[in-house]
């Protein structure tokens, strides 16, 4: 199985976030997918970007979605593109998003995380990459009767064939249960940490309300007590005003 690769483009003075979890997932069946999941940091300023081989006839199938920012800002641009430069797909300022490509041709492709456009906020982005050929764990036998005229191994090696079809196809549907179930985590986190930017946002606002409402009490106060003093300072201002 390929490795993924990565590589980060710095455009602004800024050092690399370590990579937050890394989860690879290596089917038992190693020829008909490759899967990764992983949660990245990408810094203010930088362009991280990942590459993968994938064959002619297989899908790149990609989601990512930004579970993270500071101040609450969970945006990111996104682009799918060949080694070669063009470009496959591409979004700008996106929370979250999953795109499919048929695979015309072997080669290497690469998929960037762009939060150059922001100057302070990081973004923590969780994204999931399945390449894949859709259809080859099938096996199509023909209509007419196969047990006619086969011996006993060939008829074993059939019923195999068959048991290994059905373990495939249930390993699959477990396989997309569980990216199913790491989505809906993924939402959970981006909704968690939201509600927290939220609550720090209203404490803080909280505090600075309180702190402005003591200062205008104790100036009330000391105003107040100044119209009978007359040798006090605030006496003089008032009397000059």
């Amino acid at each position: 199985m390929a490795q993924l690769r990565s590589c980060s483009v710095l455009k602004s003075a800024a050092w690399w976030w370590p990579l937050v979890s890394l989860f690879l997932v290596q089917l038992p069946f190693s020829v008909l997918a490759i899967q990764y999941e992983m949660t990245v940091n990408i810094l203010p300023g930088n362009v991280d970007c990942f590459f993968e081989t994938a064959k002619a006839g297989q899908t790149i199938d990609i989601e990512y979605q930004v579970i993270d920012g500071r101040f609450g800002n969970l945006d990111i641009s996104f682009e799918l593109a060949e080694v070669t430069g063009r470009t496959i797909f591409a979004d700008y300022k996106k929370s979250d998003n999953n795109h499919r490509f048929p695979v015309p041709y072997d080669g290497e492709y690469k998929f960037c995380f762009d939060n150059s456009f922001s100057g302070a906020n990081f973004k923590r982005v969780f994204f999931e990459l399945i390449i894949e050929r859709e259809g080859e764990e099938e096996t199509n036998w023909p209509d007419y009767d196969l047990l006619e005229g086969l011996t006993p191994e060939e008829f074993y090696a059939m019923k195999m064939q068959d048991m290994v079809d059905v373990i495939k196809r249930v390993h699959n549907n477990l396989t997309k249960a569980r990216q199913l179930q790491n989505l809906l985590r993924s939402n959970e986190a981006r909704d968690r940490n939201v509600a927290e930017n939220n609550y720090f946002m209203v404490n803080l606002w909280s505090y600075f309300q309180i702190l402005v409402m003591l200062s205008v009490g104790w100036v009330q106060v000391v105003m107040v007590k100044s119209l009978f003093d007359v040798g006090s300072r605030g006496y003089k201002l008032l009397t000059m005003l």
